[in-house]
């Protein structure tokens, strides 16, 4: 398994898709930082909006803004499965270990392993960009008075489910252009309708995008009122079913299809 695991890994990372998707979801975390950044503590026609840079909520906020970027996981997901039937290079992947249940699990486990990666990149980035802004604010960075632990965890979990999501995803569908179109509707469209609208909520936090949100503890409000979460243990449960069922899927639909 961890031959496997390895040559997984070693088929993502001799490409230049993983530097590249790596590379936007930076720039796109940046700009949400920017503006996190740009309209802290700013009020718009009298309704309160985000917090001032100088109080544990916004650091908070900012910290969780990371989760932005699990929509560039889903589509790293998404082509480790559907480039192997794309080129054809799933042949030589079953001639090469005939038992298909291993390759499976072992592309899921690698793509657990990219999403972690990615999720620390995200991190580090946030690092360097939310405990400056708080400080030269005139703020006391804490990472307990914000929750930074917690928030991290759901973070660093988040971007792990997505990448299952997309695996599956790509295993479900198989064509590649479909798959990342449904991943890109279903994070931008359905789940930030369901997640965001306050009538909505309580199907929501059901999904994967608020079961995070509950587990990093993201109950801050923004103007629209605080969200209807679950509980952070109840949120890091369903995370675990999303998992499960992700896992469950692409095993299922890689095992039992004809791969012409």
């Amino acid at each position: 398994m961890t031959a496997l695991i390895r040559a997984e890994l070693q088929k993502l990372f001799t490409t230049r898709l993983w530097w590249v998707l790596l590379l936007v979801m930076l720039l796109l975390i940046a700009l949400f930082l920017g503006f996190a950044i740009a309209f802290a503590g700013v009020t718009q026609n009298g309704a309160a909006g985000l917090p001032a840079r100088d109080t544990p909520q916004w650091a908070q906020l900012a910290w969780g803004s990371g989760s932005s970027g699990t929509i560039l996981v889903t589509i790293l997901g998404v082509v480790m499965m559907t480039a192997e039937y794309r080129y054809q290079t799933i042949t030589g992947t079953f001639l090469t270990t005939p038992r298909r249940f291993p390759v499976v699990a072992a592309k899921l486990l690698a793509g657990v392993i990219a999403g972690l990666l990615f999720g620390v990149a995200v991190l580090l980035l946030e690092a360097v960009t939310v405990i400056p802004a708080v400080i030269l604010s005139g703020g006391t960075f804490s990472p307990s008075a914000s929750h930074l632990p917690q928030t991290t965890v759901g973070l660093l979990a988040a971007f792990a489910l997505y990448a299952l999501f997309g695996i599956g995803l790509g295993a479900l569908v198989r064509n590649q252009v479909a798959a990342i179109v449904g991943a890109v509707v279903w994070t931008y469209v359905i789940e930030q309708i369901l997640t965001a609208i306050p009538v909505l909520q309580p199907v929501g936090r059901w999904l994967p995008a608020g079961a995070a949100q509950a587990l990093m503890r993201m109950d801050l409000d923004t103007g629209l009122g605080r969200p209807d979460l679950l509980p952070a243990w109840g949120g890091a449960l369903v995370l675990a079913g999303y998992a499960l069922l992700f896992a469950a899927v692409a095993s299922a639909t890689t095992v039992r299809r004809d791969i012409t």
